[in-house]
């Protein structure tokens, strides 16, 4: 299994990276999402590189010239809500993709936070057959929400290839989903990696809430 880390080299995503944690410019939400999707613009171009091509002939005003497009059908799959600004920014790139949405969360068995179990109560998705799989979620934490919506999409088909894309995991959670999808078609992309979790299960030093930051505090 590949795993790619953008921060082990500079690039403009380290420039989007440190204001989407920066807490004196991240609670602008409106900075806050361009970012998030501007580093999915990126990551989509760069997983571009990845695919398969086949060439086609185009007819220009003055001749006829070749042009390589990409010769695998791709779907797009996003953990609501705070993925959502990720998908659009992956959306701006691949936009002849097909589109999944999978609502997954956290349901907390105390007060403290610090036990729960994930929770999927919505799937909307093509068939995925055949397809280039890209699992879309901002934050990796411990890889479980992540492996489960792998499984309730598995309900549509079973793709070719899956690429994981995510803003900050924790190493933790790279482990995990080393662990859990299939070793032979699966690549991770993140653009950062971070050391661990706290007693919450959150990403340190990572950026706090990612929904709540791009979308207003829940209750």
């Amino acid at each position: 299994m590949q795993i790619i880390n953008f921060s082990e080299q500079n690039s403009l995503i380290s420039i989007y990276i440190r204001e989407i944690r920066d807490i004196t410019i991240q609670n602008d939400r409106l900075r806050f999402r361009r970012n998030i999707e501007r580093i999915g613009e990126i990551m989509a171009y760069e997983i571009s590189k990845q695919l398969a091509y086949k060439t086609i002939s185009v007819n220009t005003p003055l001749d006829v010239a070749d042009a390589n497009i990409p010769d695998e059908e791709i779907v797009i799959a996003t953990i609501l809500r705070a993925g959502l600004p990720f998908h659009h920014g992956m959306l701006n790139y691949f936009d002849g993709a097909e589109n999944a949405f999978v609502s997954a969360y956290r349901k907390y068995k105390e007060t403290g936070h610090q036990s729960f179990d994930i929770h999927i109560e919505y799937i909307a998705s093509p068939s995925i057959e055949g397809k280039t799989l890209i699992l879309t979620d901002p934050m990796l934490a411990t890889g479980s929400s992540m492996d489960l919506t792998y499984r309730a999409l598995l309900t549509k088909g079973n793709p070719s290839k899956i690429h994981i894309a995510t803003i900050i995991a924790s190493q933790q959670a790279i482990d995990y989903c080393k662990m859990h999808f299939p070793e032979d078609k699966t690549t991770i992309w993140a653009a950062a990696i971070d050391p661990g979790l706290n007693e919450s299960s959150y990403i340190v030093p990572g950026i706090g809430d990612a929904g709540d930051l791009a979308y207003g505090a829940k209750v």
